[in-house]
């Protein structure tokens, strides 16, 4: 208790060193960070810079309340490609198909958030989701045995899923099959002319990332999907969208568009 006090006293007459007990507390509090770098010592004096001209007293200031943010003077919005052009396209098809009710295969709840506030949305994963949202709901179930009758969804989809199955990135088990095994599962599910929205990582040869995915090529999406039609499809390579698979640009990712039709 003794040693408590001493330490609190003396942070107290050297303001300095408390500012910087504090804000090494709040990068270890936030980030779990070591301090390492001078953008930390930038940080400090900014503060200090910012203390001495704050005259709003509409607001409390004190060291504690620190919340380094230390990496946003960017000179261009930060953003990443791969979910901003397949959220916005996969957004665009279902708005614009407007089915009386989307359901979706462990894709990015963010995304999935979004478009169940134009149409009612059923999300379906492995993990449960915690939060509520009016007009989405959730239904705990595996891709490899998802919880429906045989030709019953109108409207699915599964972006960036099926790559993960069977490497055990998330807990699962390891099968060397689990992609083949999901895609079969997704096209089981899905109705006599209903929409797939499809995405998965592409390569110039199928490839496995252990453990983070596997990468396709064109032709072998194409084979496992040969049984329904594909209506469109698009690849992000970089930081562009691209009409066309293109084998020499290596990783991107595919996104597709598959109808399920009587043959």
């Amino acid at each position: 208790m003794k040693t408590f006090l001493f330490v609190k006293n003396f942070l107290n007459q050297h303001t300095n060193i408390k500012l910087c007990y504090n804000f090494f507390d709040s990068l270890k509090k936030w980030y779990r960070v070591r301090p390492c770098t001078l953008s930390y010592y930038k940080f400090l004096k900014e503060y200090k810079d910012y203390c001495k001209n704050d005259n709003n007293p509409n607001f409390k200031k004190s060291s504690e309340f620190l919340y380094p943010c230390l990496e946003d003077r960017v000179s261009c919005t930060p953003v990443e490609p791969t979910y901003f052009f397949q959220d916005a396209w996969a957004a665009r098809k279902i708005f614009q198909d407007k089915p009386s009710h989307h359901y979706d295969i462990g894709s990015s709840a963010k995304a999935i958030g979004i478009i169940s506030q134009f149409v009612p949305t059923t999300m379906i994963d492995i993990r449960p989701l915690e939060l509520k949202l009016d007009n989405l709901f959730f239904q705990k179930g595996s891709i490899l045995a998802l919880p429906f009758a045989d030709n019953s969804i109108e409207s699915l989809s599964s972006l960036c899923v099926v790559e993960h199955v069977g490497l055990g990135r998330f807990g699962d088990d390891f099968d060397p099959w689990g992609s083949e095994k999901a895609i079969k599962e997704l096209k089981r599910v899905l109705k006599i002319g209903g929409n797939l929205l499809f995405s998965v990582p592409v390569d110039n040869e199928n490839r496995v990332y252990f453990n983070a995915h596997r990468a396709f090529t064109r032709e072998y999406v194409l084979e496992l999907f040969q049984d329904i039609e594909l209506i469109e499809e698009k690849y992000i390579y970089g930081s562009t969208l691209h009409d066309n698979y293109d084998r020499s640009k290596k990783f991107g990712t595919g996104l597709f568009q598959f109808k399920k039709i009587l043959r």
